[in-house]
């Protein structure tokens, strides 16, 4: 019905100047990843989030939002690729971390190829990211890829200087 708190107006009402109130919410899913918490150093986060990856047989983004504390407050896929791609839309990484009130996010993705390597695309993505997350006010903690076994961090590679201040003691 229209005029109710998270519905649409119909068209024929925005012909006519009128514009449609929405309400967004964030609905958590009721499975929870267990003993997550604060995370002071990459390793950390990567052993946090391997098991989301678990079985993967494709590029797979998560984005992991944290709080003040370095506290995981929400993880989301947000992109599947194919076996060595996949494609990021900047937008859809911010959108759970601004309504989960996040002080930062990590980005994670997964090499199917078990090489955690970085690609020219994943140094772009890298830099889009934390360009997007400076103007939000939601810094990139940093861009882990995951392989077999092991794992690559931009931040500790120093490939990517990260947030000059906030989350993961970077004051």
């Amino acid at each position: 019905m229209p005029g109710q708190p998270g519905t649409f107006m119909p068209l024929s009402l925005l012909e006519h100047g009128q514009v449609s109130i929405v309400r967004l919410q964030m609905v958590k899913e009721s499975r929870h990843l267990y003993g997550m918490g604060a995370v002071s150093e990459p390793g950390e986060a990567a052993r946090m989030v391997r098991p989301l990856f678990k079985g993967a047989d494709r590029e797979l983004l998560v984005v992991l939002s944290m709080d003040q504390r370095n506290k995981p407050v929400a993880a989301e896929v947000v992109a599947v690729g194919g076996l060595n791609q996949c494609v990021v839309d900047i937008r859809n990484l911010f959108k759970h971390a601004i309504l989960a009130n996040a002080a930062g996010i990590f980005l994670f993705h997964s090499h199917p190829s078990g090489e955690a390597v970085p690609s020219r695309e994943d140094r772009a993505v890298t830099e889009r990211a934390s360009q997007a997350g400076e103007i939000l006010g939601i810094p990139l903690v940093d861009h882990i890829i995951l392989g077999d076994g092991q794992y690559f961090s931009f931040r500790e590679e120093k490939m990517w200087a990260g947030p000059g201040k906030g989350v993961m003691g970077c004051r």
